[in-house]
Formats: structure tokens, sequence, C-alpha cells
């Protein structure tokens, strides 16, 4: 094997198929980088035991030659090393050579290394994935997907389903679900899909986390397909494969209170510098808790005591206060976080009670839903 190839591109795509590769994983050819050269250019490929990614540079685009092939073949060569080694070389392009027995050298401007590979037949292949369920959506919006759920994922392998993001297809509607128990956030979007298919899946939120930052900021389309035990993701050059997780996602249907007793509406930036300038004084406290009570002439008073340390008190202005009066105490940082996935100026926030769930929606946006627990104090 032996191909010059720009060593921008180079870079991008080793450092996106390094995101699905493990130093501790127990099959020594999985610590490295699969690099295979066609006649129709190079593909790279990571791989641990949860998700499996390959990434492909062609000959050309646009007009403008990426690699030149000289000679076709293939190389396992160790990711970690691989990976510092072509950041640091000085010129714009990279000569890669496989000679005899996997020795591989590594060319570009006057330096040159040489790296010990493996035969990339040894390597494992990826999942051969039949495409029942296909449907695709534009990349911005599975990247905002992402952001509005997957930070409510659990962190505990205790319950590992908890771990991963519920995907549910239902007429033509795609609902994405995280939760640790603690708190919910859940967004809906329509797509475009047999409205006659229903589907789910529960994707681990390390998974998506790592497609997300792979993916470009486009609206160019990512087809996604559902198989029993896979999932996978196709965007332009690029295909992430990700293990679905076992086990049935619990119904968090009957967690929603459809009735409320408060509701607030508020600003939703004012509301989280108030809650952020709070949390500064509730760091003591193992949830960092601060509390919210209504009063008279739309007044919210957000407060946290932390008797080693002190306490603080603010009083916000809202735009309205319907229904009972109110006295609450919650995470401030299960509320930060769920303040940065709405999208929207006002926000609204429905309660049924100083112990039971509440809800937090974007009064322009009701496609995205958080619900926090509270914490008990009063």
């Amino acid at each position: 094997m032996k191909f010059i190839i720009q060593r921008d591109r180079l870079i991008d795509n080793v450092q996106d198929v390094m995101k699905a590769i493990s130093s501790r994983t127990t099959i020594p050819i999985l610590t490295g980088i699969k690099i295979v050269a066609s006649e129709d250019g190079v593909i790279f490929t990571g791989s641990d035991s949860d998700i499996s990614i390959e990434s492909f540079i062609p000959k050309e685009e646009a007009g403008e030659e990426l690699v030149e092939i000289k000679q076709t073949g293939g190389i396992v060569l160790n990711a970690r090393f691989f990976g510092e080694i072509v950041r640091k070389l000085p010129m714009e392009t990279v000569e890669i050579e496989v000679l005899n027995h996997h020795q591989t050298i590594i060319r570009s401007g006057k330096a040159e290394f040489n790296l010990n590979g493996l035969d990339h037949d040894e390597y494992p292949h990826l999942p051969q994935i039949s495409e029942d369920h296909v449907f695709s959506i534009p990349t911005d919006l599975l990247k905002t997907l992402i952001r509005q759920t997957v930070f409510a994922v659990s962190t505990s392998e205790t319950r590992p389903i908890l771990t991963g993001v519920n995907w549910q297809i239902e007429n033509g509607i795609l609902t994405c679900t995280a939760t640790d128990s603690h708190r919910l956030a859940m967004r809906t979007a329509p797509i475009e899909i047999d409205e006659t298919i229903n589907y789910s899946a529960v994707i681990p939120g390390k998974s998506l986390l790592e497609l997300s930052r792979i993916l470009d900021d486009s609206n160019d389309p990512v087809e996604i397909v559902f198989t029993e035990n896979q999932v996978l993701f196709k965007a332009k050059h690029l295909l992430f494969f990700s293990r679905r997780l076992e086990g049935n996602y619990p119904d968090t249907s009957r967690l929603i209170p459809t009735d409320s007793k408060t509701e607030l509406v508020l600003d939703a930036k004012d509301f989280l510098h108030t809650i952020d300038r709070a949390s500064l004084l509730a760091r003591g406290e193992r949830n960092n808790v601060v509390k919210l009570a209504t009063l008279d002439d739309k007044v919210v008073e957000i407060s946290s005591n932390t008797p080693e340390i002190g306490n603080v008190i603010e009083q916000i202005q809202s735009q309205s206060i319907e229904g009972e009066e109110l006295k609450i105490s919650f995470s401030a940082k299960y509320m930060m976080d769920a303040l940065k996935a709405l999208e929207g100026t006002t926000i609204t926030i429905n309660f049924t009670g100083a112990m039971r769930p509440f809800i937090i929606r974007s009064t322009e946006n009701t496609s995205i839903l958080q619900l926090i627990l509270p914490v008990r104090t009063f």
C-alpha cells in the first residue's frame, strides 16, 4: 500500500475514528486504526465494543485532489502513536507506505517515521446492517436532539438502561427521552417516515455525545438505520455504528404531570443567572439545593443557605404567577442544565405541589420538555 494525502484531511479523519478507540480493550488489534487504500480513496476505521466509526477520504472532491493512490492495500497502526505523529508532521502532504511484514513508513518533508503495523485482514468486520428501519434527519436537528436530552442520562451503572437515550418513533414523530430518575429531558420532532412504523431503541448517551462531536454544523441529511442490536448513522463520508442498550426503558409518560397548581412565566436568561448566583453558596450541600418561593406582585424569591458558608436571597420579577402559593427546593445544577437546553426567551414552569415533579417548557417551543424532581427541605 502506498498513497500521498493532504495532512489536514488526514488529521480530521484520524481524530474522528479515534473517538471509537479504547485503550482498555482486551483485543490488542482494536487499539489500532485500520487504514485501507482502494482505487476510490482511503477508509479509516476505529472500533471498541460499543462504537465503530468508519471515515472515508475520496480521491478527489469538488475538483480538488485529496489523495493520490500509488498502490492499494491495508494496514492497522497503533492509534495513539499514529494520531500523535500525523498531528505533528511538518508539511502539507503525507506519504504512507507499507513494506514487507507490515512495516509502515510515514513521510512528510524531511521527517520519516517507521511504525510496526498489523495485518488489516485480522481486524474485526463492522456489523452488516440490513436497512429495514431507515429514516433521515438534518445534521443540525440531530445535534440539537442530542444536546437537549443527553445531559439527563444516568451516569450510574446500577440501571444500565438509563445510561441511554430512548428514541421512539410513532405516527411520524420521533421522541427522544433521557432520565436519571431525578430529572427527565424530552424532545420531539416530526420525521419523514411511513406513519405506520412504530419503533423504539435505547442508544448509549456516550455514543450520542461522540457522534455529536464528529458531525459538522450543516443541514445535510443523516440516515439512521436501526437493527436488532445496532444503530447506524450514515453521514457524508462517515459511518457511525453504536450498540443498542438491552432491556425495557421505563414508561416515563406516567412521570409527567398533566395538571398544574402553580404556573410561573419567567424570562429564561434572568432566571438562569439568578439560579447560577444562588448556587454559589449552595455548593456545600451534596445536591447544591436552592429554594424558590412565590411572593405577592408576581415576585419570585430564590435563596440558598449553607450554614458554614453563608446564604443568598434574590428576588426577580416574573411575567405572571397563577395558582397557589408555593415554596419548593430543587437542585441548582439540574435547573441550570434544563434551562440551557431550552430554546426561546421565556419559560413556563408548572408545579403540582412542593414534593411533586415539575415541568419546564419554553413558551415559544413546546417540542422540548424538562422535568425535575424537587428536594425535601421544607
